[in-house]
């Protein structure tokens, strides 16, 4: 799917399997989309399938640059684009590989099962001792000495520019992902109502006033202050810098991921093919018209009128100002 300001609209990609796992854009026309063992890539006309030379799935991917791209996925699949093909690299081991993210094109990590963190440092990749063997499920940073992984048994790392150092959560509960503004307002989400905050000093447990039923998939925050996150039965939560507060997002559907520009204008989508718009005021529900009803998993904008949806079955929605 893609939105750019007016309306969306569905194209299906052809070649492409079943369920797309990521998504990383450059530019505007110059967008990469991991999808089963597939790599399509968007020239700001159309999609088309880029070939890898892999069997495995990919997880997740991440680049420095439109010629600098990263995927990784299971049996410790690592590819690399240069700018005209993907090759595979040599990861040196075969875990499951789930989330990559990097401060420049020589200081990249991923991380996967078993507590395996990999760093690439412009030449090669190896392995570093992250002090757990708790799969890893997501890595973001502020810089090349400030990067956080998150994962299961409330499993986080911090990496300070030499060394992975074990930071107590305060929970065992799974954690699925991170987001920050900076490297002292960090946000980790998981499962049972699990939301954390690290202030620079530690991380706290934040009081979303919902019991244990809450299971956020996804956090995103705008550039205002405000923090969204949105998982299982439709729940999306707001933080205004004070307290979380429940919103009425109109479904009872899972929601798979959130993006937005500002407060008042961000997007959420769904497992049944929904996609949520916020206003500032209130979220609105369209339906999509997809093959199956297909699972819409992740969203992703340049700008707030070039938006991208993903999901099942090779679908693309992409929307145009008229």
């Amino acid at each position: 799917m893609h939105y750019n300001g007016s309306i969306w609209d569905t194209k299906t990609v052809p070649g492409a399997p079943d369920g797309f796992g990521d998504l990383w854009c450059a530019s505007t026309n110059d967008v990469f989309a991991v999808c089963g063992n597939h790599i399509m890539h968007y020239d700001g006309t159309a999609w088309s399938p880029m070939s890898n030379g892999v069997l495995w799935s990919l997880r997740g991917t991440w680049g420095s640059s439109s010629g600098d791209v990263f995927a990784v996925g299971l049996k410790g699949t690592i590819l690399h684009n240069h700018g005209s093909s993907w090759g595979a690299m040599p990861s040196g081991v075969s875990s499951n590989l789930y989330g990559v993210w990097g401060s420049s094109s020589n200081n990249v990590f991923a991380v996967g099962d078993g507590g395996v963190v990999l760093r690439y440092n412009g030449s090669v990749w190896s392995a570093v001792d992250a002090g757990t063997t708790a799969p890893l499920r997501g890595v973001w940073g502020s810089s090349a000495t400030d990067a956080f992984a998150v994962g299961d048994y409330g499993t986080i790392r911090h990496y300070d520019g030499s060394s992975w150092n074990t930071m107590s959560s305060g929970t065992e509960r799974r954690l699925t992902a991170i987001w920050g503004r900076s490297s002292t307002d960090v946000y980790a989400v998981g499962e049972a109502s699990t939301v954390l905050h690290y202030d620079g000093a530690g991380w706290n447990a934040m009081n979303v006033g919902l019991g244990s039923g809450l299971y956020p998939y996804c956090i995103w925050g705008s550039p205002d202050g405000q923090v969204f996150a949105a998982g299982y039965d439709g729940v999306i939560l707001r933080y205004d810098g004070t307290h979380w507060n429940l919103m009425n997002s109109g479904t009872t559907n899972s929601l798979n991921g959130i993006w937005g520009t500002w407060s008042d204008n961000v997007f959420a989508v769904s497992n049944t093919a929904e996609i949520l718009h916020y206003d500032g005021k209130h979220w609105n529900t369209r339906t999509m018209s997809v093959p199956g009803n297909s699972e819409l998993r992740a969203i992703w904008g340049s700008s707030d009128n070039d938006v991208h949806v993903v999901g099942e079955y090779g679908i693309i929605i992409h929307g145009t100002r008229e």
